[in-house]
């Protein structure tokens, strides 16, 4: 018991969340930074690798990775860098891969996204990361149950793997509200849920400029694989990226037809507004020859016409009837423009 509080306190100390070592064919094996350190510094079983994951939160972090790992100048420029597009590439002898995570939520705040970045050897995958990940969360619970991996590469796919479940879900929930919202529109049931739309909208295009890969960096890296890449590996990377694209173009898509609704809701609150505003207006004119004729019969001076005149009244009513009715003729042919 002294022994394990002992290395899980240097865990801690070192910055190391959790760490694993596997062998092809073998569940993966924890271990803690001390290990770790001497797999590291001990010859390397040709069949054995190794996944650190850090946190780069921790003060001493970037200090015990410099020292005791085996990693990049490359690789710590990109985390000062701070840079956040999702991307994989070729730099030195070792891939570099960014990799962003998704709290779905429609209120979203900057902690709602939450970015990985990776450093892949052939016997080292090294991932940090300033706030939790659902994605390696899962790649975690899977190493836990037993699932055998046999590369890096294998584990990085498997990461991307679940940042496409994370925006299927996305997708799913999104598509299912844009569907309660289209059914409200066709039933003439507008609610103030509409107002929903503009937030799922803006939610999606940040999840697509954070989270669509670059195709540049992408392309580089398959034209010049580093020499330890596998055919397999680069057949893997692939396949992982052509499904990410996929989902990423539901994201467009799901997107466009956002768009539309909002397009089709602002053409009928227009027609909405067009014809109170048409009833307005024919109610102004028919209301205009009378208040017209009651002002000017009504001045209060000598002179005034009919006023002396026993039928001035019904005269009066002609007048009023007749211009209304030429008033209301005229409004109502304006009827069709709306």
């Amino acid at each position: 018991m002294i022994t394990t509080q002992g290395h899980q306190q240097d865990a801690d100390l070192n910055g190391l969340l959790y760490g694993f070592v596997f062998r092809p064919g073998q569940p993966g094996r924890e271990i803690d930074s001390s290990e770790a350190r001497e797999l590291m510094l001990a010859p390397r079983d040709t069949e054995e690798f190794l996944w650190l994951h850090m946190n780069l939160a921790h003060a001493a972090c970037e200090r015990w990775m410099k020292g005791s790992l085996d990693l990049p100048e490359t690789f710590f420029a990109t985390l000062r860098e701070g840079s956040r597009s999702t991307r994989i590439e070729h730099a030195d002898t070792a891939l570099l891969a960014v990799v962003n995570d998704v709290v779905f939520n429609f209120g979203m705040v900057s902690s709602d996204v939450s970015t990985l970045w990776a450093c892949v050897r052939p016997r080292l995958l090294v991932s940090t990361r300033l706030q939790p990940l659902h994605s390696v969360d899962r790649l975690r619970s899977s190493v836990k149950r037993g699932e055998q991996f046999s590369s890096t590469i294998e584990l990085l796919v498997h990461l991307f793997g679940d940042q496409g479940d994370v925006l299927t879900q996305i997708v799913r929930e999104t598509t299912m509200n844009v569907d309660r919202i289209e059914d409200q529109l066709l039933s003439q049931r507008l609610s103030d849920n509409r107002a929903d739309l503009s937030a799922m909208r803006r939610v999606l295009v940040r999840l697509q400029r954070l989270l669509a890969l670059e195709p540049g960096s992408l392309l580089r890296l398959l034209n010049r694989p580093p020499d330890w890449l596998q055919e397999q590996d680069i057949r893997q990377l692939r396949a992982a990226t052509e499904e990410f694209s996929v989902i990423i173009n539901d994201l467009t898509a799901l997107g466009e037809r956002i768009k539309l609704l909002q397009e089709e809701i602002a053409a009928k609150l227009t027609e909405e507004n067009n014809r109170t505003l048409f009833t307005l207006t024919v109610v102004t004119v028919l209301a205009l020859p009378i208040n017209i004729i009651a002002g000017f019969f009504g001045m209060n001076v000598g002179g005034v016409p009919l006023s002396e005149d026993p039928n001035g009244f019904w005269v009066l009513v002609v007048l009023v009837a007749t211009f209304t009715a030429l008033a209301g003729r005229w409004a109502f042919r304006k009827r069709g423009d709306y």
